[in-house]
């Protein structure tokens, strides 16, 4: 019994002293937040009143969610059966949101005339565009007109470079006219409609008074 007691004792201490006093005062699951705990809520927050841009918000996490760029071989708007797949990736991505507009962007690494890297770049884009059409995206959605060339290479380098001859993928904004997207009066209108609604008395809610006759 002795011994027990010696050991509850031991085991005690040893749960006592593995918590610190910082540990003591945290609130429960304090442990297990990453960091990002209530990003969702603070980034609804912020679109709300107008501090974050959500075309800004939605291309942040298209950039994280899934990869942006696809890479293609020298003097090539071919793709790739890696490009392929990253492109699929994307339209996994893209479908989520019909209501949202993205732009490819094409671009050469150095090597070459301007004029020849301008129209190689809008090859790309273009190669790039069709397969998203191909998976599912409507092609209203998507805009492959602009192409930097190989005015913006992400490696400074005169010679071939595969990084340098890309596509890339963003956010630009959102389908003019499109149901989902809410004009701001119409959006106070609804609002409206929903606080009115949580103070209106429910129909069904109603309190039905019945006589009782009394028994003989």
């Amino acid at each position: 019994m002795a011994l027990r007691a010696i050991l509850i004792s031991a085991v005690a201490a040893t749960a006592l002293t593995a918590c610190t006093d910082s540990d003591f005062f945290r609130e429960a699951g304090s442990q297990v937040d990453e960091g990002g705990f209530g990003n969702a809520t603070m980034n609804n927050t912020l679109v709300m009143n107008g501090t974050l841009d959500p075309t800004v918000a939605l291309g942040n996490r298209f950039a994280t969610e899934v990869q942006t760029t696809i890479t293609f071989a020298f003097n090539s708007s071919t793709l790739t059966e890696e490009s392929k797949a990253v492109l699929r990736q994307q339209a996994g991505w893209i479908r989520q949101f019909p209501e949202v507009r993205f732009r490819v962007y094409g671009h050469t690494d150095l090597v070459g005339s301007a004029a020849y890297n301008q129209a190689l770049g809008m090859r790309r884009a273009q190669a790039a565009v069709a397969y998203l059409v191909s998976q599912g995206i409507g092609s209203a959605r998507l805009e492959a007109v602009v192409s930097y060339g190989k005015t913006r290479p992400v490696i400074q380098t005169p010679g071939p470079e595969q990084r340098n001859r890309r596509t890339v993928t963003e956010v630009v904004g959102f389908m003019k006219n499109h149901p989902m997207v809410l004009n701001g009066k119409y959006a106070e209108i609804i609002m409206r409609e929903y606080v009115e609604s949580a103070t209106r008395p429910h129909p069904e809610n109603t309190q039905v008074v019945t006589e009782v006759q009394p028994s003989n």
